[in-house]
């Protein structure tokens, strides 16, 4: 039975569960990971006028650290003023009667998941984690500090780099001078939250790719035939995201991807060979 699978752990016989034994620890981590939410959202509750003025609103400021960073390195590379940008000081509306507060519930609740992502990929490993060999445990071994390092990694990513590029776009993209760009909160609480979100998913593919290699669905090979279209998708990506045609914006959000998709290759590329040995061994 399928089920079984779950008791398995390090070649220890036990009795098999049931369904319904599945669902109550299923039912646990849940629990457990909702729970850790709750207390990250009540922190974050608690920070809520800095998390929304000084981190939501974070690229909408002059003082934020990436346009000071980014026109400093376009000066250093003789560009002149090429790459600076500026905080766009909008104010934002609220056209709904409940807007600020589904806006307010939604940035706590966002801040919660965030800060407890280690916890709750954690409870998630622990309850697939039975179903795995001692090998497999063996070759998997520190997955939880490296997801989360991703993960955390393409947040800090996504809104450092992504985020004040998409939103100074969006912000002085005009089809008339007529026509003004009056944002709502919530239009930009819906821009923003799955952009920083995304990203730190995003940033799990070399893990995804580990995996999918590791049961055989994709090989180096394959991914290095693919790496021409890879990067011309990787660069339609950061065209889309940046303000302007400079070729030096679009290579700093081009060139992280990039990196993450060879860092996938070497993972596959290790897993292949690892295959190759195990092959090698049995034949001989």
């Amino acid at each position: 039975m399928a089920l079984s699978l779950f008791n398995r752990k390090q070649g220890d016989e036990r009795p098999e569960m049931s369904f319904i034994d599945h669902l109550e620890v299923l039912r646990g981590h849940l629990f457990r990971s909702v729970v850790a939410i709750a207390i990250g959202a009540v922190l974050a509750g608690i920070y809520n006028k800095f998390i929304i003025k000084s981190i939501l609103l974070g690229p909408t400021h002059d003082s934020f650290p990436t346009y000071s960073f980014i026109c400093r390195l376009g000066k250093s590379l003789h560009l002149g003023d090429a790459l600076c940008m500026q905080g766009i000081q909008l104010k934002l509306q609220s056209t709904e009667v409940s807007g600020q507060f589904s806006m307010w519930f939604s940035v706590i609740l966002i801040s919660g998941l965030i800060l407890a992502f280690p916890y709750v990929f954690y409870q998630f490993w622990s309850f697939i984690k039975p179903a795995l060999t001692k090998k497999e445990l063996t070759s998997t071994r520190g997955v939880i500090f490296w997801v989360s390092f991703l993960f955390f990694t393409g947040v800090m990513f996504g809104y450092f780099v992504v985020a004040p590029y998409a939103i100074n776009f969006f912000f002085h993209f005009q089809l008339d001078e007529m026509v003004q760009n009056i944002w709502t909160i919530n239009s930009y609480i819906d821009m923003m939250l799955p952009l920083v979100l995304g990203s730190g998913l995003a940033f799990q593919l070399p893990l995804v790719i580990f995996f999918l290699a590791k049961i055989g669905l994709v090989t180096a090979g394959f991914l290095k035939s693919k790496v021409k279209y890879a990067i011309v998708i990787i660069l339609i990506v950061a065209g889309i995201i940046t303000p302007g045609p400079d070729v030096v914006s679009q290579l700093a959000v081009a060139i992280p991807l990039l990196i993450l998709y060879m860092v996938s290759i070497f993972l596959a590329a290790k897993v292949d060979k690892e295959r190759a040995e195990k092959e090698e061994k049995e034949w001989s």
